[in-house]
């Protein structure tokens, strides 16, 4: 079982053993959803991305209020990560992402619905069920935090690890208490869970 913790309790250097020296997690940096309009990985450094991701989780800063994800440990090795805050924190998602949008008519902007844009576990920890704990964590989290509803956008694709797409599966949602309220393409879904 993870011991589950907000970023910003975490050392910076834990969230760059979480995403590895190579492959999808050490050059996104958990960026995708965050870049500025004209911005994109060729053009955004992969150190640049870091430094960034490490001042929105504030990590490193234990009383810090603020932070945009949770780490997993395993003992004392990091193992996971989770990006959750308030959907409107992702320009990206806001601007241009329309899977979350397809046949619904919300406020984007609202503060009160979070998203969990991110699942990670580090090679070598995969498949044993860590994606699920970092969900379920990331749920409560966003409700101690006054999240009204927390979505998730997972792939449907069989047969592909998740962990290595960074979003998750239904069934990983699923078990903590999100269910599908859109499904805008073949391969993705938008799944939701309310509060009070």
């Amino acid at each position: 079982m993870l011991r589950i913790v907000p970023a910003n309790q975490a050392a910076c250097d834990d969230l760059q053993v979480v995403f590895g020296d190579r492959g999808t997690g050490h050059v996104c940096q958990c960026q995708r959803y965050k870049l500025s309009p004209g911005e994109s990985f060729g053009v955004v450094p992969r150190e640049e991305r870091m430094l960034r991701l490490w001042d929105q989780t504030d990590c490193g800063n234990p009383g810090s209020d603020r932070t945009t994800g949770l780490v997993g440990y395993l003992g004392d090795q990091p193992v996971a990560w989770c990006a959750v805050e308030p959907r409107s924190a992702y320009q990206g998602l806001l601007r241009v992402y329309k899977i979350p949008w397809e046949g619904r008519d919300e406020d984007r902007t609202d503060p009160t619905v979070w998203a969990i844009t991110c699942l990670f576990t580090r090679a070598g920890h995969r498949r044993r069920g860590h994606s699920k704990e970092m969900t379920l964590a990331a749920v409560e989290f966003a409700r101690s935090r006054g999240a009204r509803a927390v979505e998730a956008y997972p792939i449907t694709v069989k047969n592909v690890i998740p962990e290595e797409l960074h979003v998750g599966t239904p069934d990983t949602f699923a078990a903590a208490g999100l269910v599908e309220v859109s499904r805008p393409t073949k391969r993705r879904i938008v799944m939701r869970r309310e509060f009070g």
